[in-house]
């Protein structure tokens, strides 16, 4: 919840920093049109806000991770690292207490906990060290060097001389306790809002570990090979997506007996998730490489069909009615009215079929794939290795982001009527 207040207030502030500057700078001449709300030609992408954008996401990652590209005092509060203690109070059946003191050295992130000794000290309850990591909880069996032990009837009453039991927790400067369901302490030092490596590592371990694929490899196979099959499996299940669905849904568009016969089966297999058909496409296909491409053809095929139809359901009837009284047949009418008008819908269609496939890439590298950028994030996933499955997340979202641009500009180079009555 606070990263996302973090990020709400970056996104406001920046948005009033940039309009103000703007405004005194220069002239916006989009916003001298009659009608912008509505006009679609009047939104563009704000290059700034693009910039901020990802910087912003940048920023938290480091700040909330004690990144060391982000400087130190905008790093969010870390965990508590160093040397702390704390006194507890015994009472002995009899009624006698007595004090000790407990030494804990929280190591940080990535450092080796090393156990340590003090001495006992005199009376009955004894002094003792604990060590344990950052940003965690640990259990203190405190009387286990005590005279007179739990088991023998003693229990403990108070922290820093504040009252504890078992249904009662303590929150100190030096950190939580509680007692566990036998009477050890639970015990947890500051958390602060920094996220250990384990969970989210810092910038600099992704990119490290970037550079350290592309020159070792991972899984004997290179970071470029992994990174080509998944490309290679996306752009071979999308093509033959679209070249089944496209004509699919112009035959759906355009005759009553294929939008009947084929619709139900369109709707029926658009809303199931192409990782549903995995089992499936493993019976029927196996293990191999045709599986994986199968299943990626699944999740584009009824994209394309549908955005075909609508395209074709899209087109404006009175261009329709003007080439017919000018003479022209159905084949001119398909060739010159319908698939150009139709095109803006399957371009966009096509990118969020492109999408899709990359996110099923992942599922489908699942069968017994030994390359590709979905494989090196599920086994890497298996060790906790969450610098490796970030790279691979990462990565994607980089090359699918890269092939949507792409299609665009085909798009605005093939499509320039595209908005256009």
């Amino acid at each position: 919840m606070i990263i996302l207040l973090v990020y709400v207030a970056i996104f406001i502030v920046s948005f009033l920093i940039v309009r103000f500057l703007v405004q005194k700078t220069t002239t916006d001449y989009t916003a001298l049109k009659t009608v912008t709300f509505g006009d679609e030609s009047a939104v563009t992408s704000n290059r700034v806000a693009s910039v901020v954008s990802v910087l912003t996401i940048f920023l938290i990652w480091g700040s909330f991770t004690g990144s060391v590209l982000i400087p130190r005092f905008l790093h969010a509060p870390g965990p508590f690292v160093g040397e702390t203690s704390f006194t507890y109070t015994i009472e002995t059946p009899e009624g006698a207490r007595d004090d000790a003191t407990i030494f804990v050295r929280v190591m940080g992130f990535g450092e080796e906990t090393v156990k340590f000794e003090v001495p006992p000290g005199d009376g009955i309850a004894k002094d003792d060290a604990v060590a344990m990591p950052a940003s965690r909880s640990t259990t203190i069996i405190y009387d286990k060097n005590d005279e007179v032990t739990r088991k023998d009837g003693a229990r403990l009453v108070a922290i820093d001389g504040e009252t504890i039991g078992p249904d009662i927790a303590l929150n100190t400067d030096v950190g939580r306790f509680a007692l566990t369901e036998k009477g050890a302490i639970t015990f947890a030092p500051p958390k602060g809002l920094q996220m250990e490596p384990i969970w989210l590592p810092p910038p600099e371990a992704v990119v490290g570990r970037v550079i350290e694929i592309a020159n070792d490899g991972y899984r004997d196979s290179t970071l470029w090979k992994h990174l080509g099959y998944s490309l290679f499996r996306v752009i071979a299940g999308f093509f033959f997506g679209a070249l089944l669905g496209i004509p699919l849904g112009y035959a759906m568009g355009l005759s009553n007996w294929f939008r009947g016969w084929f619709e139900p089966i369109v709707e029926f297999m658009r809303p199931v998730p192409p990782l549903a058909l995995i089992p499936l496409v493993i019976i029927w296909f196996g293990i191999g490489e045709t599986g994986k491409i199968i299943l990626l053809f699944l999740a584009s095929l009824w994209i394309m069909a549908i955005s075909a139809r609508a395209g074709v359901s899209g087109v404006n009837i009175t261009k329709v009615h003007a080439a017919y009284s000018l003479g022209a047949s159905k084949i001119q009418i398909l060739r010159n009215v319908i698939i150009p008008n139709s095109l803006p819908e399957i371009f966009t269609g096509a990118r969020v079929a492109m999408g899709v496939c990359w996110g099923t890439v992942v599922a489908a590298e699942l069968v017994a794939a030994s390359e590709g950028a979905g494989m090196m994030i599920m086994v890497a996933s298996k060790f906790q290795l969450t610098d490796i499955v970030l790279m691979g997340i990462i990565l994607i979202g980089v090359i699918g982001f890269g092939i949507d641009i792409l299609m665009r500009r085909l798009e605005n180079l093939l499509v320039p009527w595209k908005g256009r009555s």
